[in-house]
């Protein structure tokens, strides 16, 4: 997967956007909501990859159970660089990979992080708890 396709990806998410505090090497998305008082808040990571396409990866938040399980059954998921390695794994974009694979663990990073915002934030998302995903 190249990095125009898992930018696509990342930002087909309602409320993400990409960010670069690192430097124009490595992309950060994250999602943001309308704050409860009118404001808005910094935004919360979801995925942070390399822009480059030789050594593309990108970093994706995770259940620890099933990092676990990710980890141990595809040896191009590792614990993420730079990260809380319970939460967060790396993943190889070097096509080893189904893209639907990576699309659903983008997706699962994003729902686990909206899941920690505020109803209110949630609801502006029009993300549902319900079933564990946005809404449609």
């Amino acid at each position: 997967m190249d990095p125009d396709a898992l930018r696509k990806i990342c930002l087909s998410f309602p409320g993400a956007y990409e960010d670069y505090p690192f430097g124009p090497e490595t992309a950060v998305f994250k999602v943001r909501a309308e704050a409860a008082g009118g404001g808005r808040n910094g935004g919360k990571v979801f995925a942070l990859s390399s822009m480059n396409t030789k050594d593309g990866y990108v970093n994706l938040k995770c259940e620890p159970g099933l990092a676990v399980q990710l980890r141990a059954a595809h040896p191009e998921i590792t614990g993420a660089w730079h990260m809380n390695k319970a939460h967060w794994n790396g993943v190889k974009l070097d096509g080893a990979l189904p893209v639907g694979m990576i699309r659903d663990m983008v997706e699962d990073s994003y729902d686990l992080v909206v899941a920690g915002l505020t109803r209110k934030q949630q609801e502006q998302l029009g993300w549902t708890r319900l079933g564990g995903a946005r809404g449609q």
